[in-house]
């Protein structure tokens, strides 16, 4: 139906259940089972369903989108935007309306579902009955209201979006749409002025924002490759409509305070304006045409009224259009974000129509993402300033004993003969671990996991790569003008840099494993014995005489076997408190303290949205628990000093005591040789039990790499084939695309010379007097302009050669059809033809449009 006020259309989408993608993401990444929130999951699809439905102009939808909208921005704060559900929409401006647009993304859904909760308010306007003061009043709440959602929109939504925006949603397209509603609501509010018969120069300060307002959305309008042609007509002939009505307004004004001369300025100008908005009928409907012929009406009137009184009563001068003051300017419209749409979280909140929250009692995905945070923290916290330093404090002990073949020599003195009890232990622990058999199992075990590791990597790898090489010949194709898109180094920059990530944990790994292995190579003989039977013990390890001992060796050994005995005791001591730490760490859950903190932050900041951020002091203040078991490792590094001094003076005066004394080298030499193999076995333990871990958390890794590889490719290869397509019909709709590039370059270079020549009612320069005087002794004949007794204008001089005697064929003229009315002189048709190219009427037309009636004959020359 016609009108002179434009709407927005409604977009379309498809169906998709987001209960069974919250379904799976609930029982994959959080503790909870998805059967607690089996009604939430139900009402969210309906949810949905109503607000997608909502696609007629009715009050009714309006609770049913900004409900679904709330909802949506709440949920927001349980998930990741990546849900798991390809939201599917339909562009509603622009030349591709059925060509849909799917993302995996919340914000992308709210912002469609918020575009039409504008375009609602947009159509509840239209539907309103607007020749009444109420019915223009709603009307302009509406727009407002309309143009809140918009701005909301554009200045909220849109840069949260983490993906590209929609074509139709990009910001030129955007404030295009929101300066047009407030155009629109300014014009209501300027209409229910008009009704209610106020002054009129406040009509003309109402009328003068309105062309402000126009001006403004068609401006945007012409930098937006999505609004169409018809609409930036449409704005820029209500823009010269309001000028016009502003300045007729402004006359009127002008003679009820007796300025006369002014009076007859406003209306020219008035006049002028009017005139420059005909020029876009072609274009306009019939409404805004009409409303444009009667305001002509009107304004030719009174400005005919006008200079006569001024002529013959009052001869006050008229001043020049430069020196008129502009016209101030009474703005009664602005964006007005409904609150359910700028506060959602209070809209759902106690007892209100919204209802409760959806998945209230399940933990915000932030919260989840925090308490991660800190178990990661904690845990590089302990390990690298507490464990690591014990164990690496006690690892240098034990160098320290193994260059000074501790305790193998004391072992060899004291027990000549059999095994030290000490090693009996050792060995039957390796034993009962099965020794060698254990290790060459896991690496075994190690080595398929890496393996794994690798083959998931590689595929990951192999689907960018065959993606790219895809993408490069199609590049090749179709030239680099017409496929556009981003290249896939760049369009999956973070993919490409998982690759060389992923790459070097590999090689790191690598040469861990190397390390490991030659380790194991260098005291695999010596694990061997120790895992073997006592037999092969006892012959591995040689006997020795036994010597009488002096008393000096005898102190020098009670000594050095003290000393030993401090270190076994600070073995024990350390392996103890390692085990307290990590228990420590084990039951340290701060769960509860974050969901306490984010009551608080939900209670105090009920706009702001939750952030593991926001838990930083908290962090930071609970990780202060572990400050005492830092203290702890500085007194372990003190006293380990003071035993090594000790060690050092204890075997000094061992081997002072002993020298000369040979018997028992052999026998300390192969003693130390299974004690070393000991520590060396347990630490190759340690090592392979860090490295099945570390290709089990890589295994997480690669998997979603892969994964995320193989989305990418899947979606590469669905644009792609959407860009195919695109490409394949684009020579069908060429013509149109070109003829519309060219209108909208028009009117951008119309609007550039527009504002650099011209500010709306503040003109620079009079027109020229010829050209005033044309308008006023001369005005041409118009379709849509009945006038009284025109006077012909003068016809052009014709540039082409002399016309031919009448009724002989010349073959340079062509044949013309209904050369004019029957029996009409030959001035008046050159008349009709020359107002054709008039200047000030590019679009009025000879009687017949240039169509053969029958009746007219054929005509040659």
């Amino acid at each position: 139906m016609a009108s002179n006020i434009l709407f927005l259309p409604f977009r379309r989408t498809n169906a998709v259940s987001m209960s069974a993608a919250i379904k799976q993401y609930i029982s994959t990444k959080y503790d909870q089972h998805p059967d607690m929130f089996k009604k939430d999951l139900e009402t969210i699809d309906q949810m949905r369903s109503n607000a997608v439905n909502s696609l007629e102009a009715h009050v009714s939808g309006v609770q049913k989108l900004t409900l679904y909208a709330a909802q949506l921005v709440w949920i927001g704060g349980k998930f990741p935007i990546d849900i798991g559900v390809d939201f599917t929409w339909y562009p509603a401006l622009g030349f591709n309306t059925q060509n849909p647009e799917s993302q995996n993304n919340l914000r992308f859904e709210l912002a469609n579902i918020l575009y039409n909760l504008a375009a609602l308010y947009s159509q509840l306007a239209l539907s309103l009955n607007r020749s009444t003061s109420d019915g223009l009043r709603a009307a302009c709440n509406y727009f407002c209201q309309a143009a809140g959602v918009i701005a909301h929109l554009k200045d909220t939504v849109i840069p949260d979006l983490r993906t590209t925006p929609p074509e139709d949603m990009d910001t030129m397209t955007l404030e295009s749409i929101q300066q047009l509603l407030l155009a629109q609501a300014q014009e209501c509010f300027w209409s229910k002025a008009v009704k209610d018969g106020l002054k009129d120069g406040l009509i003309a300060k109402l009328a003068a924002k309105v062309c402000d307002l126009y001006d403004q959305a068609a401006d945007y309008g012409t930098k937006s490759d999505i609004i169409s042609t018809e609409w930036i007509h449409h704005m820029t002939a209500k823009h010269h409509h309001f000028a016009a009505a502003a300045q007729y307004r402004a006359s009127r004004d002008c003679l009820d305070k007796q300025k006369y001369g002014e009076e007859v300025a406003r209306l020219r100008d008035s006049l002028v304006c009017v005139n420059e908005a005909l020029k876009e009928s072609r274009w306009i409907n019939k409404i805004v045409l009409a409303d444009l012929n009667g305001l002509k009406a009107r304004v030719s009137e009174d400005l005919k009224r006008a200079e006569k009184d001024n002529d013959v009563i009052y001869l006050i001068p008229v001043p020049p259009k430069s020196e008129l003051r502009t016209l101030d300017r009474a703005g009664m419209a602005t964006a007005r974000i409904p609150q359910e749409v700028s506060d959602p979280y209070s809209a759902l909140e106690g007892k209100s129509a919204f209802g409760q929250p959806l998945f209230a009692k399940l933990v915000p995905y932030a919260v989840h993402v925090a308490v991660s945070i800190y178990d990661e923290r904690k845990e590089r916290l302990v390990n690298t300033t507490v464990i690591d330093e014990l164990e690496g404090l006690t690892q240098k002990l034990r160098d320290l004993l193994q260059s000074l073949n501790l305790p193998g020599s004391l072992q060899a003195l004291e027990k000549p003969l059999g095994l030290p009890p000490s090693l009996n232990t050792h060995a039957e622990e390796i034993r009962q671990q099965d020794g060698l058999h254990k290790l060459r199992r896991s690496m075994h075990e190690i080595n398929k996991l890496k393996s794994n590791d690798a083959a998931m990597y590689q595929e990951g790898v192999g689907l960018l790569k065959a993606e790219a090489q895809d993408d490069d010949k199609a590049r090749l194709k179709h030239g680099t003008g017409r496929w556009n898109r981003q290249p896939s180094r760049e369009a999956a920059k973070h993919l490409y840099a998982k690759v060389d990530e992923i790459d070097g944990y590999l090689k790191s790994a690598a040469s861990s494993d190397d390390l490991v292995k030659n380790k194991l190579k260098e005291c695999e003989g010596a694990i061997e014995v120790l895992g073997g039977t006592a037999r092969d013990l006892e012959l591995y390890v040689p006997n020795s005489k036994r010597t009488a001992s002096t008393p000096l060796v005898e102190r020098a050994v009670d000594g050095l076997r003290s000393t030993l005995g401090d270190v076994t005791k600070l073995e024990h001591r350390r392996k103890k408190r390692i085990q307290e730490v990590r228990e420590k760490v084990k039951y340290d859950d701060i769960t509860g303290a974050i969901l306490a903190e984010t009551a608080r932050f939900e209670r105090e900041y009920p706009m702001q949205k939750i952030e593991p951020a926001q838990f930083e002091n908290l962090f930071d203040d609970r990780l202060e628990i572990y400050n005492e078991d830092k203290d702890m490792v500085s007194q372990e590094n003190e006293f380990q000093s003071q035993l090594i001094t000790r060690i050092k003076e204890a075997n000094t005066a061992f081997t002072t005591a002993r020298r000369g004394d040979s018997s028992t080298k052999e026998r300390e030499k192969a003693l130390q040789r299974l004690e070393n193999a000991y520590f060396k076995y347990k630490e190759i333990v340690s090592n392979l039990n860090t490295g099945r871990k570390f290709y089990n958390d890589l295994a997480n890794i690669v998997t979603r790499f892969t994964d995320d590889c193989r989305n990418f490719a899947y979606h590469r290869r669905v644009e792609a084939g959407q860009m195919e397509t695109d490409l394949s019909t684009a020579l069908s709709n060429l013509n149109l695309n070109i003829q519309d590039q060219k209108e909208r370059q028009n009117l951008r270079s119309h609007y550039t010379t527009h504002q650099q020549q011209q500010q709306p009612f503040s003109p620079q320069q009079q027109p020229p007097p010829l050209q005033q005087h044309q308008q006023q002794q001369h005005p041409p004949t118009h379709q849509y302009q009945q006038q009284q007794n025109p006077e012909p204008m003068p016809a052009p001089t014709p540039t082409r050669p002399p016309q031919p005697e009448p009724g002989i064929w010349d073959p340079t003229q062509g044949i013309k059809f209904g050369g004019g009315p029957p029996g009409a002189p030959a001035q008046q048709r050159q008349q009709v033809n020359g107002n054709l190219h008039h200047p000030a009427y590019p679009n009025a037309n000879p009687r017949g449009g240039g169509q053969w009636d029958v009746s007219q004959g054929l005509r040659f020359g």
